[in-house]
């Protein structure tokens, strides 16, 4: 369901453009809010850690609504770089994958260890959710980068 005629497409879906970048914002946003979260928390201001943290989930999570709907809609999206950037964008790609599938339950359980007051174990988690989670997050945008900006597809005519 790409496009109707050669050039031409159906109104409705033209928000689905902008899924990609949306999706690079809410990485992006997240990626903040962690960071923020964790200097918050090494400063014992607790409250504005767990608003930090579930601002980052919610971020998250937002994104992986955006990403499902949008593959779902638009299927693969291909990298057209060439020569040596090719092995480095795909080794990106498959470590923020790979992650990206880890740290989602990682993530939730640690929400929830904190929310159960079990904080010597959300502590423990947290020590590794936290830098998983931020490096997915930052490789989320610099994918987003690498497809649509640095080597987007090119048009054919």
């Amino acid at each position: 369901m790409r496009f109707a005629f050669s050039g031409l497409r159906d109104s409705r879906l033209e928000w689905l453009d902008r899924l990609p970048t949306l999706n690079a914002l809410l990485n992006l946003t997240s990626a903040c809010l962690l960071v923020t979260g964790y200097f918050f928390i090494r400063r014992r201001r607790i409250p504005q850690h767990r608003l930090c943290m579930l601002g980052a989930l919610s971020a998250s999570t937002l994104f992986l609504v955006g990403y499902v709907t949008y593959h779902f809609h638009q299927g693969t999206t291909r990298f057209t770089g060439e020569g040596m950037v090719r092995p480095v964008y795909f080794a990106i790609l498959l470590t923020h994958t790979v992650l990206a599938a880890a740290v989602a339950p990682m993530a939730v359980i640690t929400v929830v260890l904190a929310f159960r007051e079990r904080f010597d174990r959300h502590r423990r988690l947290a020590r590794w959710t936290l830098p998983i989670w931020l490096y997915v997050s930052v490789t989320g945008v610099v994918v987003y980068l690498f497809l649509y900006l640095w080597y987007p597809v090119r048009a054919s005519s």
